[in-house]
């Protein structure tokens, strides 16, 4: 373990305004004033200056009926918030970037993992020519365990959301620890830079090692992250073009990554597929995961990445290797050879326990009360899954949907992707209307609640489902709320922890779930629910439009490709006929 160091006199190791740190006890432990505490303290503090408000009767009081603030008042809790002061007493050196390693990182974050305990520290990114002040690092970090607080853990349940806490830092340690972790970053990565000015991160558990707290330490750990995508198709009257409702947006943007060098070659993998119900269909989806990882699938052994891939100049995952890992979870005797018959053993005992977690679980949120449904137009099959394109060739229709269980996570985040009412081409006029009322009026944005707080009244306007325009800067600012949170769980990754079970596991509380030759004791956890951006509108409406248009040229240029050369118009021909 790690020494802990001392600490100052009268000084506090609490963190600011933490989230759901108190359900891992290793961040609790690390995070909060206890003894061996080694985190530096933090303490924040409130300005009594509330913001600007309109006035009852005021237009910017959005008239209408579902204003996003009662009455043109704001509410107490958007008055903002100071970043917290640093602690100056703490022992600095006890804080060794050497016991930490690099984990991994996304568009906007990098996150490192302690060697021994259960915990990651996650750090922002930016491009080299922009920069933000501590306040307003520590305010994004904030608003990001707020979020995941007070919206994603009522959505999903809060058994599957972790939110962490923010912590500070010693700068001297954030800059080490950037050196060290650079060589291991992908290139295409690197065109942002770790954030080592502020000393502001975000200390959360590790949900590729969590369960080693809740086991004995013997016990091997397979954690498997999945980020599924979008699960349906637009079913919205505002889509203009044709192909949307017929082919999912994933299928789509394959073709264009592909063309674009983002990945080498398209994906079988459908989310259509997964989120179906049908264990065939998802037995396939996660199969083509397997077959063609890109950055949809990652596995973790003892928290460490056995399997998955960052970019296309990375290396090509080996499923033989992955065998050779999961062998003694999933055939634990070694009763089987080795080769390949051993490698699709492995793998389809890997994807059948999948199946079955991603199926399970009963964690109560409050993601009923939405009662989201596609309706009859919404379609449930994808044209351009190769699964249903192998059917069809064989003059079979496709399984019906046998339907996700309203308790497993894969219904909830459904759910939740499904507050996309109008998809992007329906959202996007709304969004303007927005914008226009903001270049009138600047000084709402915080009113509206743009940029948080992301509290209680902001999470109860999400369930307005009402569909129809009156109008108004209110229900356009709803419609753009509720996509920039569908939005994020269409982003999401699902991370699946594995234990195999002891004889006696009468003592362990967590759910079980068999295999051919074992049994493991299970958790689920919902990863990347930072809320997207207001300012990510356009782009996605740009984005869009590319997509569909990509995939579109390349369906026409494919029917031209195999048509037969002597049926082209441009060419003479000649009917020979035969008597029979």
């Amino acid at each position: 373990m790690v020494p802990a160091p001392k600490m100052a006199a009268g000084s506090s190791a609490a963190v600011v305004n933490g989230g759901g740190a108190g359900t891992n006890p290793e961040v609790a432990r690390l995070c909060h004033g206890s003894p061996g505490a080694w985190l530096p303290a933090a303490r924040a503090c409130e300005s009594g200056r509330r913001g600007r408000a309109g006035a009852a009767g005021d237009r910017r009081s959005c008239p209408g009926g579902r204003g996003w603030y009662p009455g043109g008042r704001a509410a107490p809790s958007s008055r903002p918030r100071e970043a917290p002061r640093p602690h100056r007493g703490m022992d600095e050196e006890k804080i060794d970037e050497n016991e930490w390693g690099y984990h991994g990182e996304g568009n906007k974050s990098l996150v490192v993992a302690h060697a021994q305990r259960c915990v990651v520290l996650r750090f922002l990114k930016f491009p080299p020519n922009r920069k933000k002040t501590p306040e307003e690092i520590f305010q994004h970090l904030q608003s990001i365990v707020d979020f995941g607080k007070n919206v994603m853990k009522e959505f999903l349940g809060e058994n599957y959301v972790h939110c962490g806490e923010v912590v500070q830092l010693p700068l001297d340690f954030v800059k080490q620890l950037c050196l060290k972790v650079q060589s291991e970053r992908p290139e295409s990565r690197c065109d942002k830079d770790l954030d080592t000015l502020s000393g502001y991160a975000l200390c959360l558990p590790n949900l590729a090692r969590l369960q080693t707290y809740h086991f004995a330490e013997h016990r091997p750990i397979l954690c498997v992250e999945i980020k599924p995508k979008c699960g349906f198709i637009p079913f919205s009257s505002d889509v203009t073009h044709e192909m949307k409702h017929k082919v999912c947006r994933y299928c789509m943007h394959q073709h264009l990554k592909v063309a674009t060098g983002k990945w080498k070659q398209i994906s079988k993998y459908c989310p259509l597929d997964l989120y179906s119900g049908n264990k065939q269909r998802m037995h396939f989806a996660l199969k083509s995961l397997l077959q063609e990882a890109q950055n949809n699938l990652k596995i973790f052994k003892n928290g460490e990445l056995i399997y998955g891939c960052t970019d296309a100049r990375g290396p090509v995952a080996d499923r033989r290797e992955l065998a050779r890992h999961l062998k003694p979870f999933f055939f634990p005797s070694n009763g089987l050879a080795g080769g390949p018959n051993c490698t699709r053993a492995v793998i389809r005992e890997l994807v059948r326990v999948i199946t079955r977690v991603l199926l399970s679980g009963s964690d109560k949120g409050r993601v009923g009360a939405l009662r989201l449904g596609p309706g009859p137009q919404g379609p449930r099959v994808c044209e351009a899954s190769p699964f249903s394109r192998t059917l069809r060739r064989q003059g079979k229709n496709s399984p019906e949907c046998s339907g996700l269980p309203k308790g497993c996570l894969l219904y909830k985040t459904l759910q939740v992707q499904m507050l996309d009412l109008l998809d992007i081409e329906g959202l996007y006029p709304l969004y303007r209307r927005v914008e226009r009322y903001l270049e009138e009026f600047p000084e709402e944005r915080k009113t509206l609640q743009i940029d948080g707080p992301y509290d209680e009244a902001f999470y109860q306007k999400l369930l307005d489902l009402s569909t129809e325009d009156d109008g108004t800067v209110a229900f356009a600012l709803t419609k753009v709320q509720q996509y920039r949170v569908a939005m994020t769980a269409k982003d999401c990754s699902i991370m699946i922890a594995l234990s195999p079970c002891l004889q006696d596991t009468r003592s362990d509380q967590r759910p079980i779930v068999p295999s051919s030759r074992s049994r493991f004791t299970f958790s689920v956890s919902v990863l990347d629910l930072d809320l997207k951006p207001y300012e990510s509108i356009p782009h996605q409406y740009k984005l869009d439009g590319k997509i569909v248009n990509y995939y579109s040229k390349t369906l026409h240029a494919k029917d031209a490709a195999v048509m037969p050369t002597r049926f082209k118009e441009s060419e003479d021909c000649t009917l020979v006929l035969h008597k029979v």
